[in-house]
């Protein structure tokens, strides 16, 4: 007897590879090119899954993440001392507590997702 073992679409992804091909065409073009320049930033940290999205850790503690849902993407800078720091630069963007989201049509600029990572590299290391 054969057995098929069929794989759950709600299976959670295991690498950031595997999340962002589930991912629409337009985010996952936003989602690869933030992970670029999150790693351009910060050439030492280890990408994982953590809390079934995206991630980064530095020195074994978590760094930043980054996420798509059904209408928009998301950034966490993993701080809200980070967060606070940054409010200004984020005016353009839809901000909560923790969370910057924004749309493939108008992603985060890079150089703002660089001075965050380094800012939280600066936390976690500190």
């Amino acid at each position: 007897m054969i057995r098929i073992v069929m794989a759950s679409a709600r299976q959670k992804p295991r690498t950031i590879d595997e999340y962002i091909t589930k991912v629409n065409s337009d985010q996952r073009a936003t989602l690869e090119k933030l992970r670029r320049t999150i790693l351009a930033a910060a050439p030492g940290a280890e990408e994982c899954i953590s809390y079934g999205i995206p991630a980064f850790r530095l020195n074994g503690r978590s760094l930043v993440f980054f996420g798509a849902w059904a209408n928009h993407c998301a950034f966490y800078p993993g701080n809200s001392v980070t967060f606070k720091k940054f409010r200004n630069d984020l005016k353009a963007f839809h901000i909560s507590k923790g969370t910057i989201r924004f749309s493939p049509e108008k992603p985060l600029p890079a150089a703002l997702v660089k001075k965050l990572v380094k800012a939280r590299m600066g936390e976690v290391k500190g």
